[in-house]
């Protein structure tokens, strides 16, 4: 994703298109692009650098970590900033700020239910399964069995 400055106005130049998923460079089989990166960027000079605030964001195929089902899934950067130091080349390359904010972003767990829509199989199986703990009775200490301990002093 470059931007050219001798293009950008004074007063700045906003920026709207796609850009390959490619850019991600995602290898998890469990994470996988579903469309291009979108971008929504007001691009400006100031004082020997560049600077890009808007949103960027990317459709993706994720895998539920707890049914293992695949769903779509919107990521969203609505406030992407960046400020690049200007070296004296022509064009400005934001890929990797874009990227990496994509992968900051990233559900670290993700869920099939995130947006509630649907009701995780996984997790309703989970949940039948698991029971609660037996609370401890009145007549059972929590302590006998450190009392019944017999241990050698030695001195």
């Amino acid at each position: 994703m470059k931007v050219h400055r001798n293009q950008i106005p004074v007063e700045g130049l906003h920026l709207e298109g796609t850009e390959s998923s490619q850019m991600l460079d995602l290898r998890d089989p469990g994470i996988q692009p579903a469309g291009d990166v979108r971008y929504s960027l007001d691009v400006g000079l100031s004082e020997g650098g560049l600077f890009a605030t808007g949103s960027v964001g990317v459709d993706l195929d994720l895998e539920c970590v707890v049914c293992l089902e695949r769903f779509r899934y919107a990521l969203e950067v609505p406030d992407f900033a960046c400020q690049i130091e200007l070296s004296g080349a022509e064009s400005v390359d934001l890929t990797g700020m874009v990227r990496e904010d994509i992968l900051l972003a990233l559900p670290p767990h993700p869920h099939c239910d995130w947006n509630g829509e649907k009701v995780c199989q996984g997790a309703s199986l989970r949940a039948k399964t698991e029971s609660a703990p037996e609370p401890l009775s009145e007549t059972r200490d929590a302590w006998g069995a450190l009392d019944q301990l017999k241990i050698n002093k030695t001195n």
